[in-house]
């Protein structure tokens, strides 16, 4: 090895040293901008049933709002992981926050249902590049076999957001309204996002994405590996439709709730919390998983239980067993998506990673946004109990013949 490479590698090294002992001392500061970047958009859902009587929508049209911002965010992470390969990620990451609450304040302020739908489109489109940022970042600053539990960890921040979403939102909207919760929760996280680029800037993620920086250390031979890009597209596959439906399914509880049990519209957007209490520890819980039990394996048997928790829903009654099943259906939700990022990452060239990230995030975003229509629709003729039921066997289906294509592989 020559002077000149040996020197090379030598800076690499020092680099992601520094940008790894950063993270561990930001670990906090990355979990709050997950949270934040998620918090205005988590509003949405438990304040629907509010939303829905003010602008007088049916299922079809609430899902549709629903769609305006998770397909503008679904279609923004292309560009999102295009452009985090080849720029700062910090100013994608402050964007994915400032920007996103900016456009929340629009929300709240907008004053029919059009407008309403375009500023959520904005903040979907805005929302695009944290994702396909701030993974790479993360998963580049600690050890491969590691790369789970802090992909979990940082999917704290995430869960929490919309832990205490509906709780903050209904708490609001019951004294001023659902618009003044849109309004109050994005003003500090605008300021929150600016204080968090030059923090960031301050520690030294001002350039491209450690996973880009070319590295002499370890040749990366994911792609040499047979029948890697028919696992991989098997992988992405399998996640993408469980998440799409369980989103799609968790979009409609608050409706569910008071249409099915009949109780009030804040009460039921205030309960949409429990969905997301199992996942605050099935985050991390499945990153720690699959570290230990393999990526594969965890993503299919969560993957086959998520089928039968959804139809559960039309067998609970309102009391301990509905808030059971939300629970559950949390969870399998969370399990899963940290063991989908820790795969990608671990099965893609360090220079594609973001690109592919927003491939996924493409379909695992966006996709709700095409599925949240679709069973508003069917909801709409056939209930929500043949509905429920369609989106368990869809998911247990798609599972069984995936599981097939991802014979072999020892992850």
């Amino acid at each position: 090895m020559s002077k000149h490479n040996s020197t090379a590698e030598e800076a690499t090294i020092l680099q992601e040293n520094k940008i790894g002992s950063a993270f561990l001392k930001l670990l906090p500061l990355f979990i709050l901008a997950h949270f934040s970047h998620h918090l205005v958009s988590a509003l949405l859902v438990p304040l629907m049933p509010l939303i829905r009587d003010e602008f007088s929508l049916n299922y079809t049209q609430a899902g549709w709002l629903n769609s305006a911002f998770l397909l503008a965010y679904g279609v923004s992470q292309l560009p999102g992981g295009w452009l985090s390969d080849r720029i700062s990620p910090r100013l994608l990451v402050t964007l994915g926050i400032s920007g996103v609450s900016l456009a929340g304040l629009m929300a709240g302020l907008a004053p029919n249902y059009m407008l309403l739908a375009c500023s959520l489109i904005i903040l979907g489109l805005l929302g695009g590049g944290y994702h396909p940022s701030s993974a790479p970042l993360i998963s580049a600053s600690v050890e491969q076999g590691k790369r789970g539990r802090a992909l979990g960890l940082h999917q704290i921040g995430g869960t929490a957001s919309y832990f205490l979403a509906p709780l903050i939102a209904v708490g609001i909207a019951s004294s001023l309204g659902w618009r003044s919760s849109f309004i109050i929760i994005a003003i500090p996280i605008i300021v929150l996002g600016i204080v968090l680029y030059v923090v960031l800037g301050r520690w030294g993620f001002t350039q491209h994405s450690v996973s880009n920086r070319k590295s002499t250390v370890q040749k990366d031979t994911s792609e040499e590996i047979p029948g890697h890009k028919r696992r991989l597209i098997s992988f992405i596959t399998l996640s993408v439709v469980g998440k799409d439906l369980l989103v799609g399914v968790i979009s409609f509880i608050p409706l569910f709730l008071v249409d099915h049990f009949g109780i009030d519209e804040v009460r039921a957007g205030g309960l949409l919390f429990i969905v997301y209490l199992g996942g605050l520890w099935a985050g991390p819980l499945g990153g720690y998983l699959s570290d230990r039990l393999g990526k594969i394996r965890v993503m299919v048997v969560g993957s086959l239980l998520a089928g039968p928790f959804i139809y559960l829903l039309n067998l609970a009654s309102f009391g301990w067993s509905i808030y059971l099943v939300m629970t559950l259906v949390g969870m399998s939700m969370y399990l899963l998506m940290p063991t989908s990022e820790a795969y990608i990452i671990s099965h893609t060239p360090e220079h594609r990673r973001s690109t592919i990230l927003g491939i996924y995030y493409f379909g695992s975003r966006g996709g709700p946004g095409v599925v949240a229509p679709i069973l508003g629709y069917m909801i709409d003729r056939l209930g929500f109990e043949h509905t429920f039921t369609i989106a368990g066997a869809i998911i247990i289906m798609v599972t069984l013949v995936c599981s097939i294509f991802l014979r072999g592989s020892r992850d």
